[in-house]
């Protein structure tokens, strides 16, 4: 009973009906938006450039107004310029990071194996299928090793070597018999 869709206790009509208005007024607060910031633009445009006076004015003031207009036209553009690169900036850092969350997200994560106890004979049916048909037996399939008896050095009398156990390999002779 708990399992089964429950039933909209709002019927299709109104639920439509609902819709419309919504809609309705999701259009009208986007229109008020707009207006609203076409009113700030045109506040701030006001603050910012007063209307031009043009009456009265001679041909060299005329320039010089020109060459002030120009120079704040410059101005503007290099700051939208800059803030145009800011942006583009932003939104590539904002897509690199939004590409590495993706990656650490789609990271596969390994499932904790369980341990199954299963005899070589049955593993070698699982893989192999029917071309398993003889049992076989890893330990005969092995590798020997056999182990070379280490050569024992022959033992000799020490007296013999002295010289050239010594390092000196006969010089020892030489100091002999010029210390003579």
């Amino acid at each position: 009973m708990g399992d089964a869709q429950k039933k909209s206790k709002i019927s299709s009509s109104r639920r439509l009906g609902l819709k419309i208005r919504l809609l309705a007024v999701a259009a009208q607060m986007l229109q008020e938006e707009t207006e609203q910031k076409k009113q700030e633009r045109e506040a701030s445009l006001q603050e910012r450039l007063p209307p031009l006076d043009l009456s009265g004015l001679s041909l060299q003031d005329m320039m010089e107004l020109c060459k002030e207009l120009h120079h704040k036209i410059d101005v503007v553009d290099e700051e939208r310029y800059d803030i145009g690169l800011k942006v583009s900036k932003n939104d590539q850092e904002i897509e690199n990071m939004n590409l590495k969350i993706t990656e650490i997200q789609s990271k596969f994560k390994k499932p904790n194996l369980k341990r199954v106890k299963i005899s070589a004979e049955a593993m070698l049916n699982v893989l192999l299928g029917s071309k398993h048909k003889e049992s076989v037996d890893f330990k005969a399939n092995l590798k020997t090793v056999k182990k070379e008896e280490e050569k024992k050095e022959e033992v000799t009398d020490w007296r013999k070597n002295v010289e050239a156990m010594s390092g000196m390999e006969g010089r020892k002779k030489l100091f002999d018999a010029s210390g003579n």
